[in-house]
């Protein structure tokens, strides 16, 4: 998904950011309650200090005098700090509740449109989105959002005591005052562009540098690393690069307000100096209104440090409004109920279309009868994977239809018909954690002796005996401290254990050594009992475990071999 570029794609990411501040309308309301009386307190804090210079250095006063007027300044400064402090507590706690928020969507939409509709995202440019995307969100809703609104009612508030203090000095506040959002606005437009720039830089390097990781073995074999660690540096150059753009334009924009606001409280001091001199204004009123000058231009400041977070915001938000506006799988009408028993699956002239001339399955009918194991065959690029794409609902059938027990595969709520299968893909995941953790993704009730069973009914005793700590063996993410072929039977296992109808092995005996393979092969018709299996294979022994093979050609069935094993 692509950075928002177009006008309509950069108000969908405004609209984004907008609809998200209702969810945490209320503490923001309470922060800018605790912002504005913080800056009330000033008047009479500020207040206080002018009467006391003015008595000391104009009425000869002296400690005993001035005591009652300065009294209350700590008490004031105390209370301004707490009403601070509590601010920005409220305010991360908002930023913290819509990052949790929009990540567990983001999560949960990733998941509901499944790994062929996000296809054509970077797995690391969907980490960084769901990681430092959604973290970008905390400074538009903790800070920009409180700050727009303080900038808002403490100049109006401070208006109003200055006018009736001083016209001119009020009139300068107010011509002045525009001058900063102004050129904010005009700045901003410019770190708009160069945030989605630097954010699409940042998507790229995640994407690449996940990729290079995932097949670090590969390229160390073929002598490629160094030649990849070069195309690694140059995306981060040109991260770099898009990174320190965005952050003179945040120079920039800083040298500007602060001339503007520095301009504003120098032509207040000078007016005033000259009525003082010429006696048009008394001292205590014109040291006030100076006092609160720099605190008038004070949030106007903050807003255009923040307005950066706003930009950083957009650049993200356009990517997850994108995704979570991406259409979801239709959901059946009248939904029908999974079979519980092994059931007979049709094909029945299915073309599966990923894009534009790019096709999986062209007009395939074959069948997968209820309780038999039939495999797949074929060259790389046949449809094997298509298949098993279809059936695990990451994609629905362009043409043709797939029924389960004469019902269409597209009756089935998707969460119940995967409830149903059992899956081992070429590359099984095993996360962080023991092997009885990995086990029990199959079958969170499953209890060590299942287990333990179940690592039997693959081939697994002698793994089994081998873990220092057996079913507690705490092993690494993706099963780090484990050989591939380790991992794949653990995976085994666990589908083995998933009391599932369906069992989809893609490569089983991928690897295995001849020994674990051939103990597989042995444990494969206990482990098919009661249940539909397609068994997606290269390797001649795994095919002839099969009881049917049906060979797929460029996505259509070439031919169906009966009982060849």
């Amino acid at each position: 998904m692509k950075p928002a570029e177009s006008p309509d794609e950069a108000k969908a990411a405004a609209g984004f950011l907008r609809r998200r501040v209702v969810s945490v309308r209320r503490p923001l309301a309470w922060v800018a309650l605790a912002q504005f009386a913080q800056a009330a307190l000033m008047i009479p804090q500020y207040g206080l200090l002018a009467a006391a210079l003015d008595r000391a250095l104009f009425a000869g006063a002296g400690l005993d005098a001035l005591w009652p007027l300065l009294a209350p300044v700590p008490a004031l400064i105390l209370l301004r700090a707490g009403l601070t402090w509590l601010a920005e507590v409220l305010a991360q706690g908002a930023g913290a509740s819509v990052r949790r928020a929009v990540r567990d969507a983001v999560a949960a939409r990733m998941l509901a449109l499944g790994p062929v509709r996000l296809g054509d995202d970077a797995a690391g440019g969907l980490g960084a989105l769901l990681v430092e995307g959604v973290e970008a969100l905390d400074a538009y809703y903790s800070r920009f959002v409180p700050a727009m609104r303080l900038a808002v009612l403490v100049p109006l508030g401070l208006l109003a005591v200055v006018f009736p203090l001083d016209w001119m000095s009020g009139v300068i506040l107010l011509v002045t005052a525009p001058l900063i959002p102004l050129f904010m606005a005009l700045i901003g437009a410019g770190a708009e562009r160069l945030n989605r720039r630097q954010w699409a830089q940042l998507a790229r390097m995640g994407g690449h540098f996940l990729e290079l990781i995932q097949g670090l073995t590969t390229l160390s074999l073929f002598n490629a690393a160094e030649a990849q660690a070069g195309a690694v540096g140059r995306i981060a150059e040109e991260y770099r690069v898009a990174t320190m753009a965005v952050l003179r334009m945040a120079f920039l924009s800083a040298l500007a307000l602060e001339f503007f606001a520095t301009l504003g409280v120098a032509l207040t001091a000078v007016l005033i100096g000259f009525r003082l001199l010429g006696g048009e204004l008394g001292f205590e009123r014109g040291l006030l209104i100076l006092l609160l000058a720099p605190e008038f231009y004070a949030p106007l400041r903050n807003l255009g440090v923040q307005y950066h977070a706003r930009m950083e915001a957009l650049g993200t938000a356009g990517r997850l409004a994108a995704l979570l506006d991406a259409p979801l799988p239709a959901a059946p009408a009248v939904p029908a109920v999974p079979p519980q028993r092994a059931p007979e699956i049709v094909f029945d002239r299915v073309r599966l279309e990923y894009a534009p001339g790019r096709v999986g399955l062209d007009a395939a009918s074959f069948t997968l009868p209820a309780g038999r194991i039939t495999a797949l065959v074929g060259p790389s690029g046949a449809g094997k994977s298509s298949a098993v794409t279809l059936l695990l609902g990451f994609a629905p059938a362009t043409a043709g239809e797939i029924r389960v027990d004469g019902v269409p595969l597209s009756s089935f709520v998707l969460d119940q018909w995967r409830a149903r299968i059992a899956w081992v893909p070429q590359r099984p995941h095993l996360f962080a954690g023991s092997v009885a953790d990995n086990l029990r993704l199959g079958c969170p009730d499953a209890d060590p002796d299942a287990m333990q069973a179940a690592m039997a009914a693959v081939g697994a005793e002698a793994l089994l005996e081998s873990l220092p700590a057996g079913l507690d063996t705490r092993l690494g993410e993706d099963g780090a401290g484990l050989s591939g072929g380790q991992a794949r039977l653990i995976a085994l296992a666990r589908a083995a254990l998933r009391p599932a109808p369906l069992l989809i092995l893609d490569e089983p005996a991928a690897s295995l050594d001849g020994e674990s393979e051939a103990a597989l092969l042995r444990a494969l018709p206990a482990l098919a009992a009661g249940r539909t299996v397609l068994l997606i294979a290269h390797r001649p022994a795994t095919i002839g475990a099969a009881e049917r093979r049906v060979r797929l050609e460029a996505g259509r069935v070439a031919a169906v071999e009966e009982e060849v094993g």
